[in-house]
Formats: structure tokens, sequence, C-alpha cells
């Protein structure tokens, strides 16, 4: 009895561990975008070839996490709700490592921007930064949690981000067309707006996916404004 007790007890322990992991991840990529971002608003290209390096650690953790999670699943046999938490586990470590790439992307665009002339005052992309930061805490959070009120709103901001991202976009846009010479650095800048659009989906994604944890419902590719569904099924 004693020693079923105690094995009990190491379960509980490898869960608990797979949550920490991933909420430091979680930490490594939210400062992975900020100092990107960071890197691009102080025009410190130093600091953006730090978040590219720094990338080798994000993967090594990602490694690791999904290595732990496997082997939870070989050797403890988890079922019903450990097994919706380890599986939902791995996909989240999935999507946070992807999250790492978008930052290094950004990263990259940062180092050929600081060395051009400065195209424009960056207002948007600091608060799709800001947004998608965190989306990502929230997401973890409710994870953790197990708060799928809180996932759900972490969807609802998502439209704000894909907003400000087309925005972004239509301004670039008249440069473009007005001056054909900013044309680089306007294609560099909508990239990371991209960026910073894709990380906000992959946030989207894990608060999804915690739903779904949570409640069994499947929410993926739905509206999560209530009443944008009512409008679509009336233009249906």
């Amino acid at each position: 009895m004693k020693e079923k007790a105690h094995t009990s007890v190491h379960y509980e322990r490898e869960l608990q561990e797979v949550k920490e992991n991933l909420l430091y991840l979680g930490a490594l990529v939210e400062k992975a975008i900020l100092d990107a971002m960071r890197s691009l608003l102080e025009r410190d290209s130093d600091l953006a070839n730090e978040v590219i390096s720094g990338d080798d650690k994000i993967d090594k953790l990602d490694g690791e996490i999904e290595e732990r999670c496997v082997r939870l699943l070989a050797l403890r046999q988890p079922a019903a709700r450990d097994l919706r938490f380890i599986t939902t586990a791995i996909k989240i470590n999935g999507h946070l490592e992807r999250i790492g790439d978008m930052a290094v992307n950004i990263a990259k665009r940062a180092v050929v921007l600081n060395e051009e002339p400065r195209l424009k005052p960056y207002i948007d992309l600091p608060r799709m930064a800001d947004i998608s930061r965190d989306m990502i805490r929230q997401s973890l959070d409710a994870f953790v949690k197990e708060d799928s009120d809180l996932a759900d709103k972490v969807r609802r901001e998502d439209e704000t981000v894909d907003n400000l991202n087309e925005q972004i976009f239509r301004e670039l846009l008249t440069f473009m067309i007005e001056d054909p010479r900013t044309i680089h650095r306007a294609l560099l800048i909508t990239q990371v707006s991209k960026n910073l659009e894709r990380i906000s989906d992959h946030a989207t994604s894990i608060a999804d996916m915690v739903i779904y944890m949570v409640t069994g419902k499947n929410v993926r590719h739905r509206n999560p404004d209530p009443d944008k569904q009512e409008e679509f099924k009336a233009e249906s």
C-alpha cells in the first residue's frame, strides 16, 4: 500500500514538473519576443543576435518536455483526465517552440532594418507584441488552472492583433506606392507584423486546446465572438 502511495506521489510530481517546464518555456519565448522587439525599437542589433542564438535553449527545452511527456505516456499509461493533460501539453510545447521561431524571425528582420533609416515610428507593432505576449501568458495560466473562461478570453484578443496587422499593412502599402525606395524596408516591417500575428494565432491555438482539455468541446475554427457567429448564421 505504501509503495502504491509512493508511486502516486512520484507520478503527481512528474505531472507538476511538466507544468513547470511549460511555464518556463513560455517565459523564455515571452522574453524572446520582448527582446526581439526591443532590438528593433532601440536599434540594438547585438540584442537581436542574442535572441537568435538563444533559440537553441528554447529548442533544447522543447525536446526535453516532449521526451518527458512521451515517457509518461509509455510508462504510466495515463487515462481520462491525465491523458488529455499530457497530450495537450505535448501540443502546447510544439506551439511554444514555434513562437520562439517567430521571435527569431523578428530579430533577423530587426538586424537588417537597424542598418537602414527608420521608415516610420513604431507604434502599432509594440502594441501587437504586448497583446501577443499577454495572450501567451494567459493561455498558459488557463492551462495550469484548467480555466476555460480565461482561455476563451485569450481567443477574443486574437481579432485585435489581426486588425492591427491589417492596419499596418495598409499604411505600409501607402508608403510603397508613394515612394518605391521604401519597398524593402516596408516589406521587412510587414514581415515583423505578420510574425506577431502568427504568434497570436499560436496563443489562440493553445487556448483552443485548453478549452477542449477542460470541457471536451472542440472550438477550433469557431469565431469566439457570439455576435459575429449570429451575423454569419443570418448571412447564411
